[in-house]
């Protein structure tokens, strides 16, 4: 293990980041298929195909279900095809032909088409779920706590008359117990003032603080000027680790859906959404530091693909699901139409979306420091 570990350093950063970027993607797309996969065959639906990748396939294989197990050259997502995908209206008569009776997917029940449909997310919840859990189990689970090991002189804490040695307990009547959850509440009020409930000597104590505004990449933050206490790491049991490991998932995910909702009302900067370029360059930094920061990413990572999946925006999993509710209320699914504008009003969401994250991947990440330094 440790000489895997050297030569794992010893690789040069670009094809260390690359590899590791094509491992995290590789595991999360897999499972998300897997689980389309494992519901379509839950619900008699025949898979005629299984790709990891798009494009030419360098592998492939098929199984005793007529499978076809594919690996394509291009690493940037997957699909499962499913026999029937395509309503008899919108197939030729010679691919109608080949349908095999009662294993189509467009021939099962609204309720079936959507378990198939919801699986993919589920599947990547529950990935974030393990991957937590074995975490807790062996690395163990980060513990901190509240306290100020620092204080920087000078700083917004410092005018406020925090100390080293204190200890949050609230935020404006909101109670904290991790130091993240300091940081984070203090990141989205700068210039606002913030009640500081602390325990100090035995007793307690409120004082006043306003965080210093700072720029940085994702745009204006506030800054208190404090240093947590270090985190200590916790081995947990496997039935605390599987109820941590849930715990976890549902905290990020609630943080995601936060985010995202603050930078709808302009709370945090769009300048934060990544695409694959940061992608990348954070698993070559995770991987740098080691299988367990590795692991935490891709299971973080596993949350956000099953939320984006959930959207409701036509051509993702979530849009999909949207069509079917509307199906099962009115008893026949939409006009032909309706669903072609807004598969194509989803595309070009996706598009635009896509190309603004690359635009912040290149002018916010490491290319665009790269070029900066290449001609400043």
């Amino acid at each position: 293990m440790e000489s895997l570990g050297y030569l794992w350093n010893a690789l040069p950063a670009l094809p260390r980041t690359l590899l590791a970027f094509a491992v995290v993607l590789g595991v999360l797309v897999f499972v998300h298929e897997l689980g389309h996969y494992l519901a379509a065959r839950w619900r008699g639906v025949h898979v005629e195909a299984f790709s990891i990748g798009f494009g030419r396939p360098v592998l492939r294989g098929r199984d005793r279900h007529g499978t076809e197990w594919r690996l394509g050259w291009i690493p940037l997502g997957g699909y499962v095809k499913m026999h029937g995908q395509e309503t008899p209206e919108d197939a030729p008569p010679e691919v109608r032909a080949t349908w095999q009776p009662g294993r189509t997917f467009h021939g099962k029940s609204v309720g079936s088409r959507a378990i198939v449909v919801a699986a993919g997310p589920i599947a990547n919840f529950l990935l974030a779920m393990v991957l937590f859990a074995g975490l807790f189990m062996t690395a163990g689970r980060p513990v901190s706590n509240t306290s100020l090991a620092a204080v920087v002189e000078a700083s917004a804490a410092a005018r406020a008359g925090l100390r080293p040695g204190d200890e949050i307990l609230a935020l404006d009547d909101r109670k904290v117990t991790r130091f993240e959850q300091v940081q984070r509440y203090v990141q989205q009020r700068p210039g606002q003032p913030i009640a500081l409930h602390l325990r100090r000597d035995g007793g307690e104590t409120t004082v006043t603080v306003v965080p210093e505004a700072r720029e940085g990449g994702g745009g204006t933050v506030g800054v208190l000027g404090v240093q947590g206490g270090a985190v200590r790491f916790e081995r947990l049991d496997p039935f605390s680790a599987a109820a941590a490991g849930v715990a976890q998932t549902a905290d990020i995910t609630w943080q995601t859906l936060a985010g995202i909702g603050e930078m709808i009302v302009g709370k945090r900067s769009a300048k934060e959404l990544g695409g694959p370029i940061r992608i990348a360059e954070i698993s070559g930094e995770a991987a740098s530091l080691g299988m367990g920061a590795l692991v935490n990413l891709m299971a973080v990572l596993s949350v956000s693909l099953g939320l984006l999946n959930l959207f409701p925006i036509p051509v993702l999993d979530g849009g999909h699901l949207m069509f079917y509710a509307a199906e099962a209320i009115r008893g026949r699914p939409l006009p032909p139409r309706i669903q072609e504008y807004g598969f194509r009003a989803g595309f070009a969401l996706l598009i635009a979306l896509f190309l603004f994250a690359s635009r912040n991947d290149i002018v916010e990440g490491g290319v665009g420091r790269f070029v900066a330094r290449l001609f400043g």
